[in-house]
């Protein structure tokens, strides 16, 4: 269904509760199917989680992971190291040109046994659990850091554990530190440098069995954005999260700071506070280490008029869609003058108004370019395509829009 989005008022002190991070969820996953006796609090309510759920409790030869990219990369290490095992992870049309190379590669210098089904280097993937028993792999580690921890969160299940060595520019590297600081408090031993990762193999008794996921950073720069663009001293309530994330997106405090934005913590919650509208003419940020929140950053900049320079975006041409390509193309229709490359985003600061009659945004498949745009109707009404796109990540989030202000309307 496609939606109209228009502001009905400006609801201040709105209380959002978010649901818990995807990416702390799948890993805890896949360790709770690997070592067993782990509780699991807060788990995201995403559909790429229950995917990953029901591919780790399936019992069918075929499994079908639609758009879950963490899922297809973590389900084959997974399959990969289960012995007598044989199994066939598909996906969506979409999903079969992401490339899965680069860490099938990496298994199968471990001694995996995995065949591509139709086009080499991409899913649908043939996978026949095997006994490792090899415990060293080099891996690049520059394209997607989930390849490395797809490794590294089966890697204390191993005969002989696993020391990998890396490769290339390591991006998003706050994911590859959640990874081994919850393999960390499970009380597994591993070193990490510059280049190089050891994890020994675990037999012993899980030090931590109870966690409680913190909710979503990514989920919360949506809102971030609807408060930069409200007026001064607008503010909104968000739970459940900790001022020492694991997540990379915590850095959205610091990062909105540039459009007038202040945060301020008071336990498991934060209220996020216009404060000013002064804003920088034009700003740079390397997003390398974040880069799910590049359609919410530059959505932002075009709404406020900013010139911004986004790098370090390479990882977005492998996403549910190509995302740089994406947001070129819907902000040149709202007016917006951008530029794109391999790994930058460019924006330059807008000469005409916004267009009167409401624009029809395309959303790729991909559930953030809906949730950023979306957005934008604090400023002036805005169609979005296929609204459930968002069940991917966020599946309340509409209901959750509504909440601030936001009148949502089926439009064809």
């Amino acid at each position: 269904m496609n939606v109209l989005l228009s502001k009905k008022s400006i609801t201040s002190l709105s209380h959002i509760q978010i649901g818990g991070s995807k990416s702390e969820s799948n890993r805890l996953l896949i360790l709770q199917k690997l070592f067993g006796k782990i509780t699991i609090q807060n788990l995201s309510t995403s559909q790429d989680t229950l995917l990953l759920i029901n591919g780790l409790n399936s019992k069918e030869n075929v499994i079908d992971i639609h758009h879950a990219g963490t899922a297809m990369r973590f389900l084959t290490a997974f399959f990969a190291t289960q012995p007598g095992r044989e199994v066939t992870l598909t996906g969506s049309e979409r999903m079969k040109e992401r490339p899965i190379k680069i860490l099938a590669d990496a298994l199968k210098q471990l001694g995996a046994q995995i065949s591509y089904l139709e086009k080499e280097g991409f899913p649908p993937l043939k996978i026949s659990g095997k006994k490792i028993t090899k415990n060293k792999v080099t891996i690049d580690a520059g394209v997607s850091s989930q390849y490395v921890s797809a490794l590294l969160l089966v890697a204390p299940a191993l005969e002989n554990g696993l020391e990998i060595t890396l490769t290339g520019n390591k991006t998003s590297l706050p994911y590859l530190k959640m990874t081994i600081d919850l393999l960390t408090e499970l009380g597994i031993d591993i070193e990490f440098s510059k280049t190089r990762i050891v994890v020994k193999p675990f037999r012993g008794i899980v030090k931590k069995v109870d966690f409680h996921i913190e909710s979503d950073w990514s989920s919360a720069s949506y809102f971030y954005n609807a408060v930069a663009f409200s007026p001064v001293g607008t503010s909104i309530k968000l739970s459940s999260f900790s001022r020492k994330s694991k997540q990379g997106d915590a850095i959205l405090p610091e990062l909105f700071r540039h459009f007038g934005v202040e945060t301020t913590f008071e336990n498991d919650s934060f209220l996020v506070k216009k404060t000013t509208q002064n804003y920088p003419e034009s700003i740079q940020l390397n997003l390398q280490g974040t880069p799910d929140l590049a359609q919410t950053l530059a959505v932002c900049c075009f709404g406020l008029n900013i010139t911004c320079e986004l790098t370090g975006l390479h990882t977005l041409k492998i996403k549910e869609t190509d995302r740089l390509q994406a947001l070129k193309n819907e902000i040149s229709k709202l007016g917006g003058d951008c530029e794109i490359s391999q790994s930058k985003f460019l924006l330059r600061s807008r000469k005409e108004s916004i267009k009167a009659e409401p624009v029809f945004i395309s959303t790729y498949n991909d559930h953030r370019m809906a949730m950023a745009f979306a957005t934008l109707s604090f400023l002036f009404p805005i169609k979005i395509e296929d609204m459930e796109v968002v069940i991917k990540s966020y599946p309340e989030f509409w209901q959750d829009f509504q909440k601030l202000g936001i009148e949502v309307s089926a439009v064809k």
